[in-house]
Parts: C-alpha cells; sequence; structure tokens
C-alpha cells in the first residue's frame, strides 16, 4: 500500500512520505538532527535484530561524561555530537564513534529551573553544528574542532522569554536560514544567516510567546512553511519572508505544546499531553486557512514524540490518564488500539519495529501494526541514578543510543553483530 505525501521512504516493508526536506547524507552513520534525516523519527537502518538476548543487545560502549540533562545525539561525518550541563555551563560534546570525547565547547548558562539540564539536539549541516541552549543561546560550532562560529543571545535581541522548563526546541535548518520560533516580542518567530548568524527576518504580527515545540519546514502546493506549536495555537509561517500563513487554537495546560508535528498529504497532526490530546487540520490550497479534521483525546502525547507509519499515527498518551501506547488513524481520528503495558515511552522507528524506552530506563522493543502490537524484547538500562530519561533514542549505523541523564549508551542491534 502507498501513500503520497512529498518524500518518499521505506517504512514497515511499504513506502510512506513525510513533508521534510532531508539533509544531504554522506557515507557513514547519519543521523544529523533531532529525529534524524528526514526529521521524521524514522531509521533507514536495516537488518537488525528482531529479538534481544534476555539482558538486552550487546553493549558497544558507555560514555559517562554527557553533563547533566535530556539532550538526544545527532550522528555525522564520523562524530556523534551531544549536549551536557557541567556545572554553570551548557556545553556541546564531539565523540567519536567508538565513544571517546574529542572536543568539548561552551554555549552559555546551564539550566537552573525546573528540570535542570541540557534540552536539545544538535543540528548538523556542512561541517558545522548549530545548537539553542534553554536560556536562549543560539551558536554555531565548526564540527571538526567545536571553535565558535557565531551566535546569538535570542532573549538580548528577540526579547525571547524561556517558559517554565526552559527554550526546548531543536532548530531546524532550511538552505541558507536557521529557523526558530524564540517568541519575543521582538521575533516571535525568526530567520537567522547561516553562514554569519544575522537577522534575515522576524515576525512580530503573531502575540504568543514559545511553547517547546520542534517545527518542521514543509512545502504545501510550492508554499515553503515552518509548521509549529506556540504557547496555545498551531501555525505556519512562510519560510521566505517570515509572513504568517495560518493559525489554529490548540491549547493544553501550562502552554506544554512539545510534540513535533507532522506533515503528510496537505494534513498537520499535532498531539499534546494533560488530556488535549491530537488534532489534525487539513491546509487550504493556497495555505491562507486550514480545516479541522477532527481531534481524539486517546494519543495526548506530552513528549515523547509520535510516528506516521503508513497512514497510522503512533504514539504515547499522557502518564496522568494511563492510557498506554496508541495506533490512530491519519485520516479519521479511529483508534486502532492502545497498550497499557507501554507505559509512557520516547521511541524512534527502525526496520519495520518501534525502539523505545520508559522515563526509570526499561528498554523496549516492539512489533507494532494497525491490527495490534507486540512486545518483542526489554531489559533495563544499568543506570547509576534516579533521574529520569527523557530523551529520544536513536537508532542508526546499527547501533541503539539510548541517553540516561549524564550517560550514553550504545548498543549493537546489527542482525550481524
Amino acid at each position: 500500500m502507498k501513500s503520497r505525501c512529498q518524500e518518499v521512504l521505506l517504512v514497515l516493508g511499504v513506502v510512506a512520505v513525510l513533508g521534510a526536506r532531508p539533509l544531504a547524507a554522506a557515507e557513514g552513520p547519519w543521523w544529523p538532527c533531532f529525529h534524524g534525516p528526514n526529521r521524521d523519527n524514522i531509521s533507514p537502518d536495516k537488518g537488525l535484530l528482531r529479538e534481544w538476548p534476555k539482558g538486552g543487545p550487546p553493549l558497544a560502549w558507555k560514555f559517562s561524561e554527557c553533563g547533566r540533562g535530556y539532550a538526544g545525539v545527532a550522528i555525522a561525518d564520523g562524530r556523534l555530537y551531544t549536549a551536557g550541563d557541567f556545572d554553570d555551563e551548557e556545553c556541546l560534546l564531539a565523540l567519536d564513534l567508538g565513544g571517546k570525547l574529542v572536543w568539548k565547547a561552551d554555549n552559555g548558562k546551564a539550566w537552573k529551573g525546573a528540570y535542570p539540564g541540557a534540552r536539545t539536539t544538535p543540528t548538523y549541516e556542512d561541517g558545522v553544528l548549530y545548537h539553542m541552549s534553554p536560556t536562549g543561546r543560539l551558536g554555531a560550532f565548526e564540527a571538526k574542532t567545536g571553535r565558535e562560529l557565531w551566535a546569538v543571545d535570542l532573549q538580548k535581541e528577540f526579547a525571547a522569554q524561556p517558559g517554565m522548563w526552559g527554550l526546548s526546541e531543536n532548530i531546524v535548518l532550511d538552505g541558507d536560514k536557521v529557523l526558530c520560533a524564540p517568541g519575543g516580542a521582538k521575533g516571535r518567530f525568526v530567520a537567522l544567516d547561516k553562514k554569519t548568524g544575522k537577522t534575515l527576518w522576524a515576525n512580530t504580527d503573531f502575540p504568543e510567546g514559545a511553547a517547546y515545540c520542534t517545527p518542521i519546514v514543509v512545502t504545501h502546493n510550492g508554499v515553503r512553511q515552518l509548521i509549529t506549536l506556540m504557547q496555545r495555537t498551531i501555525a505556519g509561517v512562510d519560510t521566505t519572508a517570515g509572513k504568517l500563513l495560518w493559525t489554529h487554537p490548540h491549547t493544553t495546560q501550562h502552554c506544554q505544546n512539545v510534540t513535533m508535528p507532522i506533515y503528510c498529504d496537505g494534513l498537520v497532526a499535532a498531539s499534546s499531553g494533560h488530556g488535549t490530546g491530537t488534532r489534525v487540520l487539513k491546509l487550504a490550497d493556497d495555505s491562507r486557512g486550514v480545516t479541522e479534521l477532527w481531534v481524539g483525546k486517546e494519543l495526548d502525547n506530552c513528549h515523547g514524540g509520535i510516528a506516521l507509519l503508513d497512514g497510522y499515527l503512533y504514539g504515547h498518551g499522557c502518564r496522568l490518564y494511563g492510557r498506554g501506547f496508541a495506533c490512530v488513524e491519519l485520516r479519521t481520528g479511529k483508534v486502532m488500539w492502545t497498550e497499557k503495558a507501554l507505559n509512557k515511552l520516547s521511541f524512534t522507528v527502525a526496520d519495520g519495529l518501534l525502539y523505545g524506552h520508559n522515563e526509570r530506563g526499561r528498554v523496549f522493543l516492539v512489533e507494532a501494526r494497525p491490527a495490534g502490537c507486540r512486545i518483542l524484547s526489554q531489559f533495563t538500562l544499568p543506570k547509576k541514578t534516579g533521574e529520569q530519561t527523557l530523551c529520544h533514542p536513536v537508532v542508526c549505523g546499527g547501533r541503539l543510543y539510548v541517553r540516561y541523564w549524564d550517560e550514553l549508551f550504545a548498543y549493537d542491534v546489527g542482525a550481524g553483530k
């Protein structure tokens, strides 16, 4: 069965298409930004293990000096990149693929508010890393050395106001632009020059501040647009000049809109926790408005992520309602099933299976289809702390990467391992 969106990639043995432009790949493992090369949380890896040994797949290495936080990993050109807090500083880290530290570079002050620690995953392109700290320092760094190329203080330049949990957006690159939504009175949505950090445009027409959402960039009927969730609204912004194209209400408790939206075939799916649920909108042909198709409560994802597989949305409901992991049809909102044994997963997709972990370090390998799901294997990380793990796992180059606070685990999950 085939579905038509914008870019084709193999998912669960069928063709599914998503709306993000992939970052140019190189040889070797390639996961250059949050949610991977197509920003859809789906790995291109094939030939992986279909089940794990009782104690989990073989541990290739563990790195125990990531610093405090929940940042995920990016992988490009033989390096692995993440971020963590060390005393009063937030730092970027580069490791080789054997788990050895190559360099560490400061990117502003550490977040000391609610849930202290690093949040965002570095974004890689053309030998440069781009990263936003929770306090609003957005910097570009030479990927080989960690040397800072430029930095912008989003609070100073655009009056950005970090929310209760800081600024948690994983920035997006599009052509010569660095795109982000600092939500400040001097710039609700902003485009910076990728090479210099200079402002290309700043939208001040929108009334709301930033939530915690990572945007997507899609082309709908020739209109290139950034789509994201702000504090109470889903919004689409023209990437050429920063003009607001459309908005739709999407309110939740504490302005906690976190989950990255999904675009497919002119439809936008947005999910938020605390009973808000998932809302699917249909974009107008000219992108000057939207029509709400449905709202459902079963899939009210807080921040573990959702994925679109062959026309079905997969993700976890909010822990406060005990709804479990769910499968929902994109076009109709029909709930296919819920599974409460999978308690609040952050997950990714690889080789037709779901790889997920809960907040306490239990890791699951799951076969999921519209007809139902089955847990194939599970194990618990050998963690040393009682902190929660909130970062999203990554499967890339035959390895499963799981961050638990200040430790990063790399497991061999290739069938030939």
